[in-house]
């Protein structure tokens, strides 16, 4: 797609009815080992009101890591990190923060610890859960972890929320197709930018995506390629993984 047709993803913006267009991105960051300016200026090019991070910095002086990330975005640290084992919310001064909460998840012996980090925002009128998550790269794990993904969500009592991150699976397979299931695939529902978030130059893949429960409108989802103050170059040197961006409509309470 064309930069121009990218420029037309809806911006933040209340509405007269009170419900809220919101920009939601999700991203694994790699803790960040990479180019953090590139970083940085990836995120604030996609202009997010909530960011969902997986592999946020998890060890020495991690704190202080996230809350660097969060300046140079523009943004600040909302929930997560070590805390959930990796999963991190950051959101804009937009959003005001009713209660987070980090969950970590039964862990396996021989595999890493893995967790969800939560918040529930207020955007004015409109309400919204927000889950991170980082899936198992065992299919049997991975699995058992999107079914408490959605038990978690339901645990948040709002009326609208969205679960996002990278869920090393892809769509054809079955915690993917658990999850599209019971709520909004993003890309699926309404198609926008770029579809595969590996790396550049990698295998095509989808393994990143942002979901939405029913009653929040999906405006438009996928990779920010071609959008405005995204350099290609940039990119490939945040992290190995590609952003996935996603414009909603949350109603009013």
């Amino acid at each position: 797609m064309s930069a121009d047709v990218l420029a037309d993803l809806p911006a933040s913006r209340t509405e007269p009815d009170g419900s809220a267009v919101i920009r939601v991105l999700s991203y694994n960051i790699r803790s960040m080992r990479d180019d953090v300016a590139a970083l940085a200026r990836v995120i604030r090019a996609c202009r997010p009101d909530v960011v969902c991070v997986q592999e946020a910095p998890r060890f020495f002086r991690w704190r202080k890591a996230a809350a660097r990330l969060a300046r140079t975005s523009g943004l600040v640290h909302v929930a997560g990190g070590a805390t959930a084992s990796g999963p991190m919310v950051l959101s804009s001064l937009r959003a005001h923060v009713e209660r987070t909460e980090d969950i970590l998840l039964p862990r396996t012996p021989g595999l890493h610890q893995r967790g969800f980090s939560t918040a529930v925002l207020r955007f004015g009128r409109a309400r919204l859960g927000v889950l991170s998550c980082h899936l198992s790269i065992k299919d049997w794990e991975r699995y058992e972890q999107g079914r408490l993904l959605l038990d978690r969500l339901a645990a948040m009592d709002v009326p609208h929320a969205v679960a996002a991150g990278d869920l090393n699976d892809r769509p054809d397979g079955r915690t993917f197709g658990l999850l599209a299931d019971a709520l909004q695939d993003g890309w699926a529902t309404k198609p926008w930018g770029r579809e595969h978030t590996t790396r550049l130059g990698d295998p095509l893949q989808r393994i990143d995506a942002v979901f939405a429960t029913e009653g929040v409108e999906v405006l438009g989802c996928g990779v920010p390629m071609g959008l405005p103050g995204i350099a290609e170059s940039d990119l490939r040197a945040a992290t190995d993984h590609l952003p996935v961006l996603a414009a909603l409509r949350v109603p009013a309470a």
